[in-house]
């Protein structure tokens, strides 16, 4: 099965959609600007999961297992006592699979954490004092020895074949990081010993330029950055199943094959500069397909559908049969709109970004094996996740649980937040949702009418926005074919209503 890489850069956003067999797969959006993300983010609004910082123990808290650290941001990170226990003096972490916090940590101490979730709704960021720096084949863990494997990697042979590999660079490579250990990605199958050798190389490079920054660094900081989202996807998101990725601008073009030629050079042929026509993500229709993930309901294809509502508490699916009848009785009507269900489900959780604790009422089964053929369906479609699921047998109330790791805001809450005219009964789309919407709009009108001056028309509130983020905003859009655009609000425009016109 062939995937497709697209990377669409606004003058607002970056977004990254992987198509599978020509559906969506996957779909990441990261804000390029916000006010305010560069004193939060350290670097143009871009997320913090993945930073390493410099931070100082503010509280400790023995009765919760946990610390909390300032990192400078708006809300101080959470440090539980599991992700704590490298900094412990201990004789090892199986004998001691938790040790108390207060042997890990002290206040008022300075300590390298990294963000392993980043701040959601009113949580802090979530960190860890067991950093660890992703390469392209391989993972650098520097506090923790040993070798480890991905378990996507099933080949014994290509396992043991790995393990020694990596092992044997470890001990006498002298570019290697010194006692640390390496966690084999997926992407080092077949890989050979130079190319292993070369990425754990420019791992020990890293490490040691954040051990010299952390040396000199005044509290609270940020010194190692994760890549930003074009660099993140070819080293996430590229692998031998990629036919092409495919980039709509120019600068982003020349970044990514400037990091293909430092750490996947067998990449290289596989990026591309998209020059229409229309826009990138009309090849697939994304746009479209964006806006039914804002949506409750999902359509089944025998006429059924799922509905997914998400609380503070959990996430709440109900599968509906609709019209279907199944000739040969309930019980294959319900096996039938179940396992196309459960088969939906899988894309839709990694689509919308849904995480945490989710429910699915699925349709009464009777039969033992219908209910195992159903788990075996759902076990197998979140199997091409690349964030942890976890799956629980089925209850007598005809419930199944399941876990998924909670890394990121979900789509919903991301590009929409509560209505309050409506008392908080709905959802609206947020003003930077709203501001993208309009960014890309004019680039659209830019490229169909070029050369005219543009105005773009809008409520003040989103106006406010645009007019927040400086000239960078604007000088994007330029280079990005506009030849010049005004911004005027409009009292009688709500929220979600914009309109782009030429100039006078």
């Amino acid at each position: 099965m062939g995937s497709e890489v697209l990377i669409n850069v606004g003058a607002a956003e970056t977004r990254v959609a992987i198509v599978l067999d020509g559906r969506l797969s996957e779909l990441f959006l990261e804000r390029n600007v916000d006010p305010g993300a560069t004193a939060r983010a350290g670097r143009a609004g871009h997320r913090l999961l993945g930073n390493i910082m410099l931070g100082r123990v503010q509280r400790v808290l023995p009765g919760m297992q946990a610390a909390f650290i300032d990192l400078g941001l708006d809300k101080a990170g959470f440090l539980a006592a599991r992700e704590a226990r490298c900094l412990a003096d201990l004789p090892s972490f199986t004998e001691h699979p938790q040790p108390c916090i207060s042997k890990c940590v002290r206040e008022g101490e300075a300590i390298v954490v990294q963000v392993i979730k980043d701040p959601i709704s009113d949580k802090g960021a979530r960190l860890s004092a067991n950093v660890t720096l992703p390469g392209r084949l391989v993972v650098l863990v520097p506090n923790q020895s040993g070798v480890a494997l991905s378990r996507r990697i099933e080949d014994e042979a290509e396992r043991a074949r790995l393990k020694e590999v990596v092992e044997d660079i470890a001990l006498n490579d002298p570019r290697a990081a010194k006692g640390a250990g390496y966690i084999v990605r997926t992407a080092a199958l077949s890989a050979t010993a130079e190319d292993i050798a070369a990425d754990i190389a420019r791992l020990g490079d890293d490490w040691r330029t954040i051990q010299a920054r952390r040396n000199m660094a005044k509290l609270p900081a940020t010194i190692y950055h994760d890549l930003d989202p074009v660099e993140r996807t070819l080293r996430d998101g590229v692998d031998g199943d990629t036919t092409r990725v495919l980039i709509d601008d120019p600068d982003a073009f020349a970044q990514a094959r400037a990091y293909a030629v430092r750490a996947m050079p067998e990449a290289l042929p596989k990026i591309e500069l998209f020059k229409g026509p229309g826009e990138i993500f009309d090849l697939f229709s994304i746009e479209a397909e964006m806006e039914t993930l804002l949506l409750p309901r999902v359509k089944l294809p025998s006429g059924g559908w799922i509905t997914l509502e998400t609380t503070e508490a959990l996430t709440a699916v109900d599968v509906n049969s609709g019209s279907y009848t199944d000739a040969t009785g309930l019980e294959q009507t319900s096996l039938r709109t179940n396992t196309e269900a459960a088969a939906e489900l899988g894309w839709q959780l990694r689509l919308r970004g849904i995480g945490g604790l989710i429910v699915i009422d699925f349709i009464h089964l009777n039969e033992p094996e219908n209910i195992q053929q159903l788990l075996d369906v759902l076990t197998a479609s979140v199997a091409r996740d690349r964030v942890p699921t976890q799956i629980l047998p089925m209850s007598a109330f005809g419930l199944v649980e399941m876990t998924r790791k909670r890394v990121r805001e979900p789509l919903g809450k991301l590009l929409t937040e509560i209505c309050h005219p409506c008392d908080g009964h709905g959802r609206i789309k947020t003003v930077v949702t709203v501001a993208g919407e309009l960014m890309r709009r004019i680039e659209r009108e830019a490229k169909a009418r070029p050369g005219t001056k543009l105005a773009a028309y809008a409520s003040p509130e989103v106006v406010r926005w645009v007019e927040a983020q400086g000239e960078g905003l604007v000088e994007h859009l330029r280079r990005r074919a506009a030849a010049g655009v005004r911004f005027e609000s409009r009292a009688e425009f709500d929220r979600e209503r914009f309109d782009v016109g030429a100039d006078g």
